[in-house]
């Protein structure tokens, strides 16, 4: 486990939430520098068994070497289809942290962060060929105000993408420092770094198609839970957050209620375990800033 590569946000609430079966089956869908994961192990029994995903090489190199642990480097959209590879049908819990990693913020080629100057890229999945480049340099004027908007809540995003497609048509849009430039008239002196965040995370949300990829798992981990299976969650943004809402409350990503046909009640999935997120306290987020935005909610299956 690489500590420094990433601290684990709310750490042990995850893992009392997970009310480990020593014996059971549990999933991590983000393993990053393994944290969670290496706590999960020490919860299991010699029958117990982990599966953790990630597509990141980088992450896959903090592989923990135990044989009760399989690492499975892979988007976690492929969940169902990849356990099912190791013969596992049903699992007693799934953690998912949503954060991107601190490693990923920190290592400045990957241009995630603003305070580095990098290539325009922000791919999780280095293979992909989408990137913020591709995004910032080829996509139209309309699409550029749509990600603005839904993926950052930019409130100026028609400018900020009339500054960007004027601008290309120039030079090509290369790194991070050339797209801070170009949209410098449209960002706030006194809240810039604010501004640069909300802008760089909607790049990055598109350029890994963060929302579909996540409403796909949770669809699929409703199936995969088996009964008194629980889900345990931590979203760092409004979008995330209204899926897993949505998903506790409703069964799917829509957050459609299903009705019984013959008593005309809803039907339950899961039961709610946190009719308020767990948040992080004061002393974790003096820790580790990035824990600030941090939304941890649990659900189990009924």
């Amino acid at each position: 486990m690489s500590n420094a590569y990433h601290t684990s946000v709310l750490l042990q609430a995850c893992i009392d939430n997970l009310n480990i079966d020593p014996s059971g089956v549990y999933v991590d869908l983000t393993f990053g520098g393994g944290g969670h994961s290496a706590h999960i192990l020490k919860q299991l029994n010699e029958k117990g068994k982990l599966f953790a995903f990630d597509q990141d090489e980088d992450a896959q190199k903090n592989a923990l070497k135990d044989k009760r642990f399989t690492l499975i480097p892979q988007n976690f959209r492929f969940i169902k289809n990849y356990l099912r590879l190791y013969g596992v049908t049903k699992v007693n819990g799934i953690l998912g942290d949503l954060g991107v990693s601190s490693h990923q913020f920190d290592e400045a080629s990957r241009g995630f962060s603003i305070r580095f100057e990098s290539e325009l890229d922000m791919r999780m999945n280095q293979k992909s060929e989408l990137s913020a480049k591709k995004i910032i340099n080829e996509y139209s004027e309309k699409q550029l105000i749509g990600i603005f908007k839904e993926y950052g809540e930019v409130l100026n995003a028609a400018k900020i993408a009339k500054l960007i497609v004027t601008a290309r048509a120039e030079n090509k849009i290369n790194t991070t420092e050339e797209l801070k430039e170009v949209i410098k008239p449209g960002t706030p002196k006194f809240e810039a770094h604010k501004y640069l965040a909300k802008v760089f995370q909607a790049l990055r949300i598109e350029a890994n198609q963060e929302m579909e990829v996540l409403k796909e798992c949770l669809t699929q981990c409703v199936e995969l839970l088996d009964k008194g299976g629980r889900l345990v969650v931590i979203s760092y943004h409004s979008l995330e957050d209204r899926l897993v809402k949505n998903v506790i409350r409703a069964g799917n990503v829509e957050g459609v209620e299903e009705r019984d046909i013959i008593f005309g009640s809803t039907k339950k999935v899961f039961k709610n375990l946190t009719s308020k997120p767990i948040l992080p306290t004061e002393e974790e987020i003096k820790s580790n800033t990035r824990a600030r935005s941090a939304k941890l909610r649990v659900a189990e299956k009924l």
